[in-house]
Formats: structure tokens, sequence, C-alpha cells
């Protein structure tokens, strides 16, 4: 399952998986649409995208110029519903999401679109967490420092490229773990006492990530997420010339981070002012040559 090639050239380009009509074509690899993400995700195909990461609004916590009037429960349904349409049988859709606080009270908005997604075919294969070191302050309440990432699988997953950088103190020694079995008993691990602990491990589902840089990263748009945090999940849960989709596009974090590591890439935004700075930064952001990406794969798989 790990990237263990870098292909120069994509072996079909974006014009065989979506309308052109309904979209602007930056390169064979990059189709960008500005209008409602339920219009344009019906131009493309069943079965087409294999992996869609995206941040939809977080109930009315931004007004993104006036649109978020437009949100609701019976919009969200919809995307989700269009998005198992178009997720290939073993993709993923990596859904980064958190909840409003009204009245003293989390509206749980994640969890219903969790749920939701279950109802419509998904599985949730991960329930995952976004700390960020920095954070808004709260009352009366600890500090809200994280969000969720859930991680939809329709069926079994087909690509998992696991990040292996956590660092083990324990690195060079001999293996002595055991997992603990339904009925209590332990079992011991696989090269017990016999396998060196490597020095860097799996890393977990919990992921420490800044929200955003300051000055190089940040844009006009009001929530924009981390590039590191597009990127991982592409390199996490997809491979060199896939499609990737992101239906909220925003300010193209997603798009960016496409280009960097070899993928496909469809955005779709609803905002024009958005939609010209996502197009923009996509355009400006160089491709990375084989060597930059061997080296990128060579560090997230030690």
């Amino acid at each position: 399952m790990k990237e263990t090639m870098i292909c120069e050239i994509c072996e079909t380009n974006l014009t065989n998986v979506s309308t052109t009509n309904f979209f602007e074509t930056i390169n064979d690899n990059c189709m960008l649409g500005l209008g409602d993400c339920l219009d344009l995700m019906q131009e493309i195909p069943d079965d087409s995208v294999n992996l869609t990461v995206t941040s939809p609004p977080y109930d009315n916590l931004r007004t993104y110029n006036g649109n978020i009037s437009h949100w609701g429960e019976h919009v969200w349904k919809s995307v989700i519903k269009e998005l198992f349409r178009l997720t290939k049988q073993g993709g993923v859709v990596a859904w980064i999401v958190g909840d409003a606080t009204i009245k003293g009270s989390e509206t749980g908005t994640s969890f219903k679109q969790a749920l939701w997604a279950m109802d419509c075919g998904f599985k949730l294969h991960d329930t995952m967490i976004w700390n960020k070191p920095s954070f808004p302050k709260t009352h009366k309440r600890y500090e809200q420092s994280f969000e969720y990432m859930f991680v939809f699988a329709k069926g079994n997953i087909v690509t998992f490229n696991g990040i292996r950088d956590k660092f083990n103190k324990k690195h060079g020694k001999l293996i002595h773990s055991s997992t603990r079995q339904p009925d209590g008993t332990t079992l011991k691990c696989s090269g017990y006492k016999k396998k060196l602990i490597s020095e860097y491990g799996l890393r977990t589902n919990v992921w420490e990530t800044p929200s955003c840089k300051s000055n190089t990263e940040r844009t006009g748009h009001p929530a924009q997420f981390s590039e590191k945090i597009a990127q991982d999940h592409i390199i996490s849960w997809s491979n060199e010339c896939d499609t990737i989709l992101d239906p909220f596009m925003g300010s193209g974090t997603t798009g960016v981070a496409c280009k960097n590591l070899n993928r496909k890439f469809i955005g779709i935004e609803k905002d024009k002012g958005y939609f010209e700075i996502a197009e923009k930064r996509i355009k400006e952001t160089p491709p990375r040559c084989n060597h930059d990406l061997e080296k990128i794969i060579a560090h997230w798989n030690l």
C-alpha cells in the first residue's frame, strides 16, 4: 500500500473524469468549478474520485461573505450522499469539522454528519483529532483546542500510506510488547525478543499541527486550514495520479497540496472571491519535480 514509485506523467487526465463545460481546466491534472457544489458534483461520474479532503462550514462560526445563510442540515446531508455516489470503491472522505457553541451547548452537528455518512453507506473508518497548539479562549469550560477529522470509507480501504514519524524512545532495543486478548490473556507481539524497535513508528490518530502559518500561508479566507493537514491526508489515503476532490475549496489549500504531491484535483467553490484566491494560489504553485516528491515520501515512510 505504500507509494513505491514516482510516476512522471499521469496516464489519464481529468477530462475523462469530469464535464469541462462546468469546470475551468487549469491543466490536465486540475479542474476548478465556480458554483454550488451540489450542482457541480452532479457532473462528476459515479465511482470516479479516490479521495475527498474537505472542511465544510462549521455551523454558523463564519459568515463566508454572507453565504452561511444557505448552509444547514438540508445541504450537508445532500453533499455527503453525493460524496458516497462519486467516491470509488475503497476510496476515502476526510471530513474535517467542528461544532459551534450556542446558548452554552455544543451543537453536535459533527456527530450528526458522521452518523448520516454511515446511513449513506460509508464506514466510519476512523475518528481522528486535529489538535491545534493555538486556540480561541472560551469561558466556563476547558479551552477548545481540537477539531474532528472523520475518515469515511466506501467499503474496505484500498490505500493506506501510514506516516511513520512518531519517535520511539526505546528504539534499538528488543521488542517486549504484548496485546491484550478479549478473554483477558496476553499475546506476545510478532518479533518478541527477536526484532529491534525501529527509530520511528506509526503516528497516532491525534495530529498536532498549527492552524496556518501566519504570513506565508494565509490568504483572505476567514477559515483557512493548514496545508500540512491536507498534505498528510493526501499522502495517507491516496497515491500519485489519484483524483482528489474538495467540494468546499475555499482558498485552495487542498489543491495546492495536490499539485505538490502530483495528484489530480477537482475543486469547487461557491464564493467568487474565494474562488479567485484559490485559482491564483494553485496556478502560482510550481509542480514538484520527482526528486522533491521522493524526499517527501522518504521522510513520511521512515
